[in-house]
């Protein structure tokens, strides 16, 4: 039996670009799974744009963790898809998905692919995909997928500034590894754009070395801008 979708997306201040990401994803929309987009409190149009597209808007307190754990308890289907808003699909996601359920992981990630490409960022993603296949840790920008049972049951994203989804797969990781879905989503490079390629890899790494190492996620989050 094919288990129905609830994509779950955190948005703030994401009216350029939130019409044509929500436009992608239709087709699963039309496959029967649910679109929620989770404002945390945008100034622009993120909102109203996002209605039409949607199968529901809802309102919380900003935070990437608190917004999507907003999503989750409104949630209608047994399967959690979380989405960035400048990260898109492949067409073939829920079948991804559920192939990967039917395999016996309760959770998973797709690999990444940064947009526009070049030659750093293609292998930055190339690195993201591999250490995740090492370490068992998934990152927001690679569509982290969940049973909401479990999802349930280790408490959700912890409720966090920065590094929510290490935490989250932290926890997932004590009930099997994840299901690691070579068809790729597309994200936003404008991270890396606005900040410098090599700024932004350096910051990256630090951050994350920093956190394993003990510092709190408050702050580090400082630092991250």
């Amino acid at each position: 039996m094919t288990a129905r979708i609830s994509i779950i997306i955190p948005a703030l201040n994401e009216s350029a670009g939130i019409g044509a990401m929500l436009q992608s994803l239709q087709i699963q929309r039309r496959e029967g799974h649910e679109v929620i987009v989770v404002d945390g409190g945008s100034r622009d149009e993120t909102a109203r744009l996002a209605a039409p597209l949607s199968d529901r808007v809802i309102e919380s307190v900003p935070g990437r963790a608190r917004q999507m754990n907003a999503g989750a308890r409104q949630a209608a289907n047994d399967v959690l898809l979380f989405l960035h808003a400048d990260t898109r699909l492949p067409a073939t996601a829920s079948g991804d998905i559920n192939a990967m359920l039917a395999a016996g992981h309760a959770w998973g990630r797709f690999d990444v692919r940064i947009v526009p490409e070049d030659g750093v960022l293609r292998i930055v993603a190339s690195m993201m995909n591999l250490r995740s296949r090492l370490t068992g840790i998934a990152t927001g920008d690679q569509a982290i997928f969940v049973q909401r049972e479990l999802f349930t049951k280790v408490g959700g994203y912890p409720d966090t500034p920065l590094m929510e989804d290490l935490l989250l797969s932290d926890r997932l990781k004590q009930y099997g590894p994840p299901g690691c879905i070579r068809a790729r989503v597309t994200t936003s490079a404008r991270r890396w754009q606005q900040h410098g390629r090599v700024k932004t890899i350096l910051k990256m790494w630090c951050l994350r070395l920093a956190f394993r190492l003990g510092v709190s996620p408050a702050r580090l989050a400082r630092f991250y801008g």
